[in-house]
């Protein structure tokens, strides 16, 4: 899916790692929620609430995974999920556009 239609935009944008991740968080109607975003070269942890599948839509970079000995990486059109609770590691090679959706 290209496009999202119906759907309410939070003007706000989040910010991480001092402006070096971005995001905007998109709701749709039935409740779900998503979130576009780009990340500029670096290393970064994250933690998750939610279970998160992250689709990254350009770009390249490597993940550590929760529970995984190593790297992975993933480009454009690839996906990765992470559960509820975690934290994973992300190393970001070139500018990476992703949407990462919420799984409540």
């Amino acid at each position: 899916m290209s496009t999202f239609e119906k759907v309410t935009v939070v003007k706000k944008a989040n910010v991480y790692a001092n402006g070096s991740v971005t995001s905007r968080t998109i709701l749709f109607a039935d409740g779900s929620k998503k979130t576009l975003g780009i990340m500029l070269p670096g290393d970064y942890t994250f933690n998750t609430a939610e279970k998160e599948i992250m689709e990254i839509l350009d770009g390249e970079l490597e993940v550590l995974l929760p529970g995984n000995p190593g790297w992975k990486t993933f480009k454009g059109g690839e996906s990765f999920e992470v559960p509820a609770g975690e934290s994973f590691s992300l190393k970001i090679k070139k500018i990476t556009d992703y949407c990462c959706s919420y799984m409540a």
